[in-house]
């Protein structure tokens, strides 16, 4: 019987290309089925199959669990029963009792057989995942073998990955025997189906592809650096020159447009507008705005926002069809853009202008003219008015040495006032809401007010909850939502 199970394991490896070491486990979870149901399905049982003489032994196993806990006669045992055998035993650990092993000529053939070519399938299915995966590849290249519900399977070699519907690009109509090319978006281990998914939607399938297309960028002479997409519609790269010799933009256009056009007739006839990245924040979103013209920039770090103004003859330029352009742009920046007009803004100046006047003359008790002075100087904050450097505040015209150290005196108080009355705002906060990408003090605060203290409290909000409970923003409402739930995907 021993040499009978080395023969099978031996020539199912060579059969189905897999190591001896998978058919054997395969072998010992059949052996182990056969068994449990001579005793019950429920009962738990191991067999170990000797590698070399391939002898084998089987054993009934049980988790020990406090008495009082007891419910489950064939998989537990209670820690009473368990000491009688152990005295060292404890709740938790495993006790297992040898079985006489059943006849291997006597199992149900059947039965055996499934269960090890079905753990074989799993290595082929694992190894060819293996292989593929190997090689680096994020683009698949193949045919419709056929389609499922709306989604396509895709057939590359011996692999076979799953194009969702929502993931092709709209008013795509592909059929079987097409051939497509997609982005390997996420390996999915525990579909019983093709456990590669697809994209052609993705922003990175563009980038992909331009480096297909673009031997520069393998070079390392430039870089993709972002893309934003609305798929089948339009789409935003921003790229990066390493070398002042290669122009960019014009490398990814390519001569008379042949590598963007390679790219757009892949996609769709999808439009690509090609952007020059920049370090600098304003420039990089001026330039994701293109063709729209900018007059200026107003940069809101604490909110990672910036108000863009534009003549009224570009607003629509700026905006797009649909809100397209200046969501795109704001997508490919990473940055939240206000578009508004220069009427708009010199409105929304006034606004502010009148408020921080407002806050001047109400908390350093000070009156109009000197709170519009302070202003006009360019001082917007009582942290400004406290902290700047004395020799600066005194080349202001019309304030002398004792104006200006009563200011700043006046400017330190309320400041400290504030910051105890945040402390206590803060009591009972949690470090993971305050740690939190995005979070700021102030935003924090506002959710503390309303009971919301934890990481865990923000992420069982809705929006509109935190619209109403902060002032801020929708996008912005969604993306801290959003940072506070990752957690529970990881």
């Amino acid at each position: 019987m021993s040499r009978e199970i080395l023969l099978l394991v031996d020539a199912l490896a060579r059969e189905k290309y897999v190591s001896k070491e998978i058919v054997f486990g395969a072998l010992e979870l059949a052996l182990a089925s056969a068994t449990k149901k001579r005793i019950n399905d429920e009962a738990d049982v191991r067999v170990s199959i000797d590698r070399e003489t391939g002898n084998f032994e089987s054993f009934r196993r049980w988790q020990v669990v406090p008495d009082h806990e007891y419910v489950n006669e064939f998989l537990e045992m209670p820690l009473s029963e368990a000491q009688k055998e152990d005295q060292e035993i404890e709740p938790g650990d495993t006790l297992e009792e040898p079985l006489e092993p059943i006849d291997f000529g006597r199992i149900g053939a059947q039965a055996a057989k499934q269960v090890i070519l079905q753990k074989i399938r799993d290595a082929e299915r694992e190894q060819i995942l293996a292989d593929f995966l190997e090689r680096g590849e994020h683009i698949v290249y193949g045919t419709i073998k056929r389609m499922e519900r709306g989604s396509a399977i895709v057939e590359a070699g011996k692999i076979e990955a799953l194009l969702p519907r929502d993931q092709m690009i709209p008013k795509e109509n592909l059929r079987i025997g097409d051939r497509v090319r997609a982005y390997m978006l996420r390996i999915d281990r525990n579909a019983r189906g093709p456990q590669i998914i697809l994209s052609r939607t993705s922003p990175e399938f563009v980038i992909k592809l331009f480096d297909l297309e673009v031997p520069e960028i393998s070079d390392g002479l430039m870089e993709l650096k972002a893309c934003a997409r609305d798929p089948g519609m339009r789409a935003k790269i921003a790229v990066k020159s390493n070398d002042p010799r290669v122009d960019p933009i014009g490398t990814c256009v390519g001569l008379r447009g042949s590598r963007v056009t390679a790219v757009r007739n892949e996609i769709g006839g999808e439009n690509i507008d090609i952007v020059l990245w920049s370090a600098d924040p304003a420039q990089f979103v001026i330039g994701a705005l293109s063709p729209a013209e900018v007059s200026s920039i107003v940069i809101d770090e604490e909110k990672h926002a910036m108000d863009v103004v534009v003549d009224e003859d570009n607003l629509a330029i700026a905006i797009g069809r649909n809100g397209q352009n200046v969501r795109l742009a704001s997508e490919l920046t990473g940055w939240t853009i206000n578009l508004m007009t220069q009427d708009e803004s010199a409105k929304r100046s006034e606004a502010e202008y009148a408020v921080t006047r407002v806050t001047f003359m109400e908390k350093l008790d000070i009156d109009e003219e000197l709170a519009g002075l302070l202003i006009d100087e360019g001082f917007s904050t009582l942290e400004e008015v406290a902290y700047v450097p004395l020799a600066e505040m005194l080349e202001i015209e019309g304030l002398d040495e004792d104006i200006v150290n009563e200011l700043r005196n006046r400017a330190r108080n309320i400041l400290l006032t504030e910051a105890i009355v945040n402390e206590e705002q803060f009591e009972g906060v949690a470090d993971d809401l305050l740690s939190l990408d995005g979070m700021t003090r102030e935003l924090a605060a506002k959710l503390a007010g309303k009971g919301i203290k934890s990481r865990d409290d923000l992420a069982e909000l809705a929006v509109d909850e935190v619209v109403e409970m902060t002032g801020i923003d929708e996008q912005r409402a969604k993306e801290v939502i959003l940072k506070a739930r990752a957690h529970w995907f990881e």
